[in-house]
């Protein structure tokens, strides 16, 4: 089993920075992909961030330019650095690690952590 252990929501007004932190314990062997997804109230969760292991990243458009997903291997850490926030911003934030085999996928979550912003 892989725990992904969040921090760093809050609360935060238009046009301020959170930085986001999630860390891998337990079974890490194997995680390709760490990454964040966000759920608002009424919608699907959706992808925001990902990064490989090799540091390829990928990024929602709607956070391109503002939010940057940065991992550090040695300690089993993924961030995510988000500037210039708008209410629309606002979720439940959740890690997500995933390992991937030749013929499946297998994904771990956090519990998830709270980011309200303010108009």
């Amino acid at each position: 089993q892989v725990q992904l252990v969040e921090s760093g929501g809050g609360l935060v007004q238009a046009g301020g920075s959170l930085r986001l932190s999630c860390a891998a314990s337990g079974f890490i062997f194997s995680i390709n992909t760490m990454g964040w997804y966000r759920q608002a109230p009424g919608k699907q969760r959706e992808l925001v961030a990902a990064i490989t292991s090799t540091g390829s990243t990928n990024y929602a458009d709607s956070v391109k330019g503002r939010f940057t997903i940065s991992r550090d291997n040695a300690k089993d850490t993924v961030y995510l650095q988000m500037n210039s926030l708008k209410p629309e911003d606002t979720a439940l934030y959740y890690c997500n690690a995933r390992k991937s085999f030749p013929t499946r996928n297998v994904d771990y979550w956090g519990q998830g952590t709270q980011v309200t912003v303010s108009s």
